[in-house]
């Protein structure tokens, strides 16, 4: 009997202020699509529309995912030409990058442009740097 009564009451233990439900943790990734928009290159709102279609979240599409508790775990917001991407962790910046080539690739623009890391939760889409005349002065030299 005094092994009994010398157990602890888990729920005398807890903390009363505490709520039972985990907080989420988020991360804001963006994606600055300000370069190829300028130039008319690229439509902000596809992009927009492609990544709200393809970005798998638990290995289903959002578009197909039925949330239970009403919230999103990853929500897009578009201004001009920067989409931010608000998604609760697990959530991979390298993943925007991989979806953001693909999407290069199917508008037949990756050849032209590269998706480069700005700072530690955002990405920019350059141009590709060509320099024309370091292959004119190779031709001379023959």
């Amino acid at each position: 009997t005094s092994r009994i009564s010398g157990r602890r009451n888990p729920e005398k233990n807890m903390p009363a202020n505490r709520s039972s439900k985990k907080k989420s943790r988020t991360a804001r990734f963006v994606l600055d699509c300000s370069i190829p928009v300028d130039d008319n290159v690229l439509d902000p709102a596809s992009f927009e529309k492609f990544l709200q279609d393809n970005i798998k979240v638990g290995g289903k599409k959002l578009a197909q995912r039925k949330t239970t508790e009403g919230n999103e775990p990853v929500t897009l917001r578009r201004d001009r030409a920067r989409i931010t991407v608000n998604a609760e962790l697990p959530f991979s910046k390298r993943y925007l990058k991989y979806l953001t080539k693909k999407y290069l690739k199917k508008q037949l623009l990756r050849d032209y442009m590269r998706v480069v890391s700005a700072d530690r939760n955002s990405y920019q889409i350059r141009y590709y740097k060509i320099n024309a005349g370091a292959e004119e002065g190779d031709e001379g030299s023959e």
